[in-house]
């Protein structure tokens, strides 16, 4: 008998109500099939833009709903999870805004060419299809941006590519609601409810990534989790796309002259940065690279200040909580490691906010501090004090793949088209998907240019997560060769029908 999901007040570690039960593998296999046979009924992009913004228009009628649901299965508070709404339902439209415009489908046609050299060139049409169906599998700490209806999902649907989402054991309730709502927006357009899949438990995860329906997968969340299953989808008969976020960093780098220019507003901000949302947020700043001396010193009396004001916080459920006591607790054992505020637990539920110090000299020799340069989830970063730009560039050297990488440059510095902060943009560029400049990272904006992934472990491919590019992930490209212009796809054929954006013989046709 499938085991019971059970809804767990993250404040009291309780449950409160069974949600659902896991899926068998018959389940996941149904749930699948459904999928599979819902896609011709989205090869309509009208279709597929209106389901979308229904979509959108019917979670924020049921905003209420949803974030009450939320917000008693992640802690996460009205405030917090009404913006994540607002992100989420943005998403959706944006995404059918994508959909209408067409450019997604990237259309080149290439003439005939007899005279063609060296060889007479064919008539070839080429454009972008979309996989099939989509495995998302949802993040625990947004339950809405990053889950159920988040943007692996619209971006998913937005491709043409029904979805089967594995929801995350943090919030089945919320989840549940969400499909719901993602179903009754499909029927409203004449779609199958199985356009949108929803499966619970751990094994359905794994039978997901497995069955031969499934053509393409998008993940947030741990590194061992996602590792698993993009080595499950590699190790497939026919393995398919693995698109995980798995786990960052996030390094900051603070030259000397920003130090000295604004060392307490820059620490204010790195407080501000690292204890937003109790430090649950995949681009938390987790290293901080800041000079040695008297400026340096002014951002760490600032940041303990801001740091020690911060209140304490819930975090999404109690395995989280003691992944994060027990790994600052390990860093905080290391030698030369300080404590300035000492993160950890905070009454029998909640966790306070604080941060760790080591030289960078210790990180840059390479032993015994490794742990230091793996990311920790939760509400804490640590300040490696450097004595000069070897040291900077030594411990950038030795750190994997990350989604962002911020530097602070004084204005002198920032103004400079070369020299020293040129040669530290181009260090950290190789090693993150978003660069920031006198900024910090968490935050992203849900816009065309936005790029959310990194090299590996932030993410297992090259693509973005959020943003228009998105839908790039659930397509793939098909070349018409010589074919009649009567068994061409509308979207080919010389006459454009769709009046869709495309590169004819070299010159771009909007």
């Amino acid at each position: 008998m499938a085991a019971p999901v059970w809804s767990v007040d993250p404040r009291t570690g309780k449950q409160r109500e069974q949600v659902a039960v896991e899926a068998t593998a018959e389940e996941v296999d149904a749930a699948v099939r459904a999928a599979h046979a819902a896609r011709p009924a989205l090869a309509d992009r009208t279709v597929r833009a209106a389901f979308l913004r229904t979509a959108a228009d019917l979670l924020d009628e049921a905003g209420e709903h949803i974030i009450e649901a939320a917000d008693a299965e992640t802690a996460l508070g009205p405030g917090r999870l009404t913006s994540e709404l607002a992100r989420t339902t943005f998403q959706l439209r944006s995404f059918a805004d994508t959909v209408d415009e067409g450019a997604f489908l990237d259309i080149l046609i290439d003439h005939a060419d007899p005279e063609a050299k060296p060889v007479p060139r064919p008539d070839l049409r080429r454009y972008k299809v979309p996989l099939g169906v989509v495995a998302v599998y949802s993040a625990s700490n947004f339950p809405l941006a990053f889950s159920v209806p988040g943007g692996d999902t619209a971006s998913a649907l937005a491709a043409g590519c029904p979805v089967v989402v594995k929801a995350h054991p943090d919030h089945p309730a919320t989840s549940e609601i969400c499909a719901s709502v993602l179903r009754r927006a499909a029927v409203r357009h004449g779609l199958p409810e199985g356009v949108v899949g929803l499966v619970h438990g751990f094994e359905s995860g794994v039978e997901l990534v497995k069955h031969p329906l499934v053509t393409a997968a998008g993940f947030t969340g741990s590194v061992r989790g996602g590792r698993a299953l993009f080595d499950a989808a590699a190790a497939r008969p026919t393995p398919i796309p693995f698109h995980g976020e798995l786990g960052s960093l996030n390094p900051v780098v603070v030259t000397e002259a920003a130090a000295g220019e604004r060392a307490e507003q820059i620490g204010t901000g790195l407080a501000g940065s690292v204890t937003l949302g109790v430090g649950q947020f995949c681009v938390k700043p987790g290293l901080v690279l800041a000079p040695a001396g008297e400026a340096g010193d002014r951002l760490v009396k600032s940041l303990t200040a801001a740091v020690s004001d911060a209140t304490e916080g819930v975090l999404l459920d109690s395995r989280m909580r003691e992944a994060f006591v027990a790994g600052v607790r390990a860093r905080a054992a290391l030698p030369g490691v300080e404590s300035p505020v000492t993160p950890g637990e905070s009454g029998e539920n909640a966790v306070a906010a604080g941060f760790l110090t080591v030289t960078a000299s210790a990180l840059a020799d390479g032993e015994g501090h490794e742990l230091l340069l793996e990311e920790c989830f939760g509400p804490v970063t640590v300040v490696a004090r450097y004595e000069d730009e070897a040291e900077v560039s030594a411990v950038l050297g030795r750190l994997p793949g990350n989604l962002t990488a911020t530097v602070h440059l004084g204005e002198d510095e920032a103004a400079e088209s070369g020299g020293s902060a040129a040669r530290l943009l181009g260090e950290v560029t190789p090693l993150a998907g978003r660069v920031l400049v006198n900024g910090w990272p968490t935050g992203v904006a849900v816009a065309p240019a936005q790029h959310h992934g990194g090299p590996y472990p932030a993410t297992t491919s090259t693509s973005t997560s959020v943003g228009g590019t998105a839908i790039e992930r659930w397509l793939r490209p098909v070349v018409f060769q010589s074919t009649p212009a009567a068994l061409l796809p509308p979207e080919l054929r010389d006459e454009n029908p769709l009046a869709l954006p495309r590169r004819v013989d070299g010159r771009r046709e909007v």
